[in-house]
């Protein structure tokens, strides 16, 4: 079907939520996606983060392939080999005790909110419920995580919302212990707010509010939906700020782009969570475990993870001496090109004419999520159009 028609059955049948790019994609090899009409793009959105091994990769596509044979989906009232050794894996590399399964990156943060909240109240009591947030952070756009998130803007039109939510001043730890009261249960915070315009946290930061909130049992909540399954070079991006969360989240790169999301906790926190207290009909399906199976496999290992931070480099490396950006911010393959904002949108078009697709984020960065397997040609490729674009 040509592009056109497609339009035109989405605009009459499909609610106008998004603001579309003007292309239909249809196919992918790698970093490389291809369009209806015909046209290649170098992939630097992999679905926002989503496609950590690219397209078509021979390992996954497989493994899917094998278990959709077999079986796809079966209640959670069931055991499944699959979704027990996703989780196993995931407390094993995190030093952490147990894991939700839900589909994505909302889900995971609600659950995570449900978790810190049930935590506290059986042990200080209902009025111990407030989560604390960064300004200028994004947690999901359910009711809860709307209002967990740290801009106004998302604050709006679907009265009323959820209470229990104050945010903090983000990387100003004095602003943080004004925030502290007896009310406070847990701390969300994202290593690097993606949405918020590419921004990583300092370090000193972090270090001082884990602390604190250790000291107070304030449970320090780790949003890495965006962050984790190797986009910044480690497994978990919080590994990289020398902490130890009791809760984190994960979703996006997780399965590969098979839609999965999900929680892990320390001991404290295994068994707050009782026989429906919580759940999720397709969480942890067995089709979504084997692929997730598949991605950890793959990514965390760490030759590849040592990849992904050199071509992060790389990347940094070529675009900083460009004249129209200011500075690129991030780490390993989660960029963000700092330009000027009046420019931005006709950058990416630019780019997008070029064939290569980049994202937005914030007010004034270009976001680069490449799949963590793009090759340094694809890279070379990308620059060579950004050179062209920025110079």
């Amino acid at each position: 079907m040509h592009f056109q028609k497609i339009k035109e059955l989405e605009n009459q049948y499909v609610m106008n939520t998004y603001g579309r790019v003007e292309i239909a994609l249809e196919k992918g090899e790698g970093s490389i996606l291809y369009d209806t009409e015909g046209n290649s793009y170098i992939d630097l959105t992999s679905g926002i983060g989503v496609n950590s091994l690219g397209y078509h990769h021979p390992a996954l596509t497989q493994a899917i392939q094998r278990q959709a044979e077999k079986l796809m989906h079966c209640s959670n009232i069931f055991y499944s080999q699959p979704m027990a050794e996703v989780a196993e894996i995931l407390c094993r590399e995190t030093g952490l005790s147990k894991v939700f399964f839900a589909n994505s990156g909302a889900e995971a943060n609600e659950g995570m909110i449900k978790l810190t909240r049930k935590y506290s109240t059986d042990k200080y009591g209902k009025e111990r419920n407030k989560i604390l947030s960064l300004r200028q952070s994004f947690h999901g756009r359910t009711m809860t995580t709307l209002m967990a998130t740290g801009q106004d803007k998302f604050h709006k039109y679907f009265y009323p919302f959820p209470t229990g939510f104050d945010y903090v001043e983000t990387n100003r730890f004095e602003d943080f212990i004004s925030h502290v009261d007896d009310t406070v249960c847990g701390i969300m915070m994202e290593m690097i707010q993606g949405e918020g315009g590419v921004l990583p946290l300092d370090k000193d930061f972090v270090q001082q509010v884990t602390t604190y909130c250790q000291q107070k049992d304030i449970l320090v909540m780790i949003d890495e939906v965006q962050t984790g399954i190797g986009r910044t070079g480690t497994l978990f991006c919080y590994e990289q700020y020398d902490i130890q969360p009791d809760i984190i989240s994960v979703a996006k790169g997780l399965a590969g782009g098979v839609p999965m999301g999900g929680f892990v906790c320390n001991e404290k926190c295994a068994d707050v969570l009782q026989p429906g207290m919580h759940g999720s009909t397709f969480g942890g399906n067995l089709l979504a475990s084997v692929a997730a199976q598949t991605v950890l496999h793959t990514v965390n290992d760490p030759t590849f993870l040592q990849t992904v931070k050199e071509k992060g480099d790389y990347f940094k490396q070529n675009l900083l001496p460009l004249e129209k950006i200011k500075t690129v911010r991030g780490k390993g393959l989660m960029l963000g090109i700092i330009v000027d904002p009046d420019q931005r949108a006709d950058y990416v078009a630019q780019l997008r004419e070029k064939g290569v697709l980049v994202l937005t984020a914030g007010t004034d960065a270009i976001r680069l999520l490449p799949p963590l397997v793009i090759t340094y040609e694809e890279i070379d490729q990308a620059l060579a159009a950004m050179k062209e674009v920025f110079a």
